[in-house]
């Protein structure tokens, strides 16, 4: 790694984890019984083929993933400790990581798969960060055209000036993480930030849901503010909102820029404790143009094709399954969309 992206001086302090917040900036509920988590995939079909399987047979090019991560590899692997521990943020639930593998094999998988277009997605977890690891990001995506340049921002006095420079740099997705960050996305040091990136057309995916654990400023309230003031902003809720899944649905009804990610909705693993509202299938089947396909790469749980198939099983419809796998994220990012891409469409209703 280059000097220039090397982390600031007390940007990662010993003993800090990068990316997550300080256990005392969060307001846990009460600890759940650890829930052990159990790989979900057939052990005689290798993954790859279960994947490109799923996407040939709705006759796609491929997958856009949304909601990926890629960060500085000291980084990541802070990470993975974290979630090793069973940090407050976790919930008290299990988490072994299915892709603890270097960068390489990591994007040799993804690619394995079929996945054509997927995002870097990292994050600060306090002021001084940011800048810096929009620094990597870019890097990254230079070396990484299958990769959607992402940044990422924090709340702090010169923000909206490394926002305009990552855009000018080339980023077309930011993360935003309220759990992790412990921020109000409603601070004022932002509202200039989710100004100019509605004007610019740039997506926020935005970790704003209160799971698996809550954080000072999760929850729909705060996104209603930032959105009461910017309507035209291009948000992702991350895991559909998960678990306010219908304080969610209901902003992307009032809101037509507002799109959710299906980053560990409907899994076995994220249903024990956050399971989605079997009554609430019908407005996601509504919003079938506004939902995209999020996994979480590499930090699951579980295999990647578990993904997939929990989408299929809420027999939403091949049009709808089109819609999220890939034809709504190529339309968010310009990329062309499927041979078999049709208008927008509406799932029939379970």
């Amino acid at each position: 790694m280059s000097d220039h992206l090397e982390a600031p001086d007390g940007a990662v302090p010993d003993g800090a984890v990068p990316g997550l917040a300080a256990p005392d900036a969060v307001q846990p509920s009460p600890a759940p019984s650890p829930v052990r988590a159990s790989p979900v995939r057939d052990p005689d079909v290798p993954e790859a083929d279960a994947v490109r399987r799923f996407w040939a047979g709705l006759g796609l090019p491929g997958l856009v993933d949304v909601h990926t991560h890629f960060m500085p590899e000291r980084v990541l692997r802070k990470v993975w400790g974290y979630f090793d521990a069973l940090g407050p943020l976790t919930g008290g639930v299990e988490w072994p990581i299915t892709y603890r593998a270097e960068e390489a094999e990591r994007l040799a998988l993804l690619r394995g798969f079929g996945v054509s277009a997927f995002t870097a997605m990292l994050y600060p977890h306090k002021a001084g960060m940011a800048r810096w690891l929009n620094g990597w990001a870019a890097d990254f995506a230079r070396r990484t055209p299958d990769c959607l340049h992402t940044a990422t921002l924090f709340p702090e006095p010169g923000v909206e000036a490394y926002v305009r420079e990552a855009v000018d740099a080339g980023a077309r997705v930011f993360k935003a993480h309220v759990q992790v960050g412990a921020y109000d996305p409603a601070d004022e040091l932002l509202d200039p930030v989710w100004g100019f990136l509605a004007g610019a057309g740039v997506p926020v995916v935005m970790h704003c849901g209160s799971g698996p654990a809550p954080g000072k400023h999760t929850g729909p309230e705060p996104v209603a503010r930032v959105l009461a003031r910017h309507p035209r902003l291009r948000l992702v809720v991350a895991h559909l909102g998960m678990p306010e899944y219908e304080d969610f649905l209901g902003l992307a009804e009032r809101y037509a820029e507002v799109r959710l990610d299906t980053t560990m909705a409907f899994t076995d693993f994220s249903e024990r404790f956050a399971p989605f509202p079997r009554r609430a299938l019908g407005r996601l089947a509504d919003l079938g143009d506004r939902v995209l396909l999020g996994t979480d790469f590499p930090n699951i749980p579980y295999g990647y094709v578990h993904q997939l198939n929990v989408l299929e099983r809420l027999n939403l419809g091949d049009d709808w399954l089109r819609a999220v796998c890939h034809d709504n994220g190529a339309r968010l990012f310009g990329l062309p969309t499927s041979p078999r891409t049709a208008p927008p469409p509406t799932a029939p209703r379970p």
